[in-house]
């Protein structure tokens, strides 16, 4: 168990905010926001990315995993705070090669989390092999393509309540 968490604990410290802006520079990032907006416009919910290295320290002391870290990021971002109540938060913890989705009630009501964890899986997939923008840019298609078919745009009116932008979660 200890080996374990010193694993962890290693795996973390390899991840400074500095990597993340390494792997994801303002033009990745761009790419990302374009591809979440053209994603939106062919569905009636919300996506928003954000990219995590690396737990700090307490949050890895208390073992807290990245499903925990995911939700807590979909509060403060606001994710939750759509009027369809149709956010979905893209969460990636990089140190863990870990994805989570992160769907607010309007839309988890009408996805099975197996579509959900199968989107994950296949994200994870390329952040294994250092494919990071292809992971994201994956993921975006496959929420889409799930929030097109429970979540279709209604009356043609676009909106965009949520940053396109992707955030990148300062330690």
């Amino acid at each position: 168990m200890v080996s374990m968490a010193l694993q962890r604990l290693f795996r973390h410290t390899l991840y400074p905010t500095a990597r993340v802006h390494m792997l994801f520079p303002r033009q990745a990032m761009q790419v990302i926001a374009n591809a979440i907006h053209a994603a939106e416009g062919r569905h009636g919910g919300e996506i928003r990315v954000a990219i995590e290295g690396a737990l700090d320290w307490p949050e890895l002391w208390r073992g807290v995993t990245p499903r925990q870290q995911a939700i807590a990021l979909f509060s403060s971002l606001r994710v939750w705070d759509t009027e369809r109540n149709d956010g979905v938060l893209i969460y990636l913890l990089l140190a863990e090669h870990a994805v989570e989705i992160v769907a607010d009630r309007g839309i988890a009501a009408r996805v099975a989390p197996e579509s959900w964890q199968a989107v994950c899986r296949g994200m994870e997939r390329h952040l294994r092999q250092s494919r990071h923008l292809d992971a994201i840019l994956q993921g975006v298609d496959d929420v889409s393509k799930l929030l097109a078919e429970h979540a279709p745009a209604r009356d043609g009116a676009q909106r965009n309540e949520l940053s396109d932008w992707p955030v990148v979660v300062k330690r």
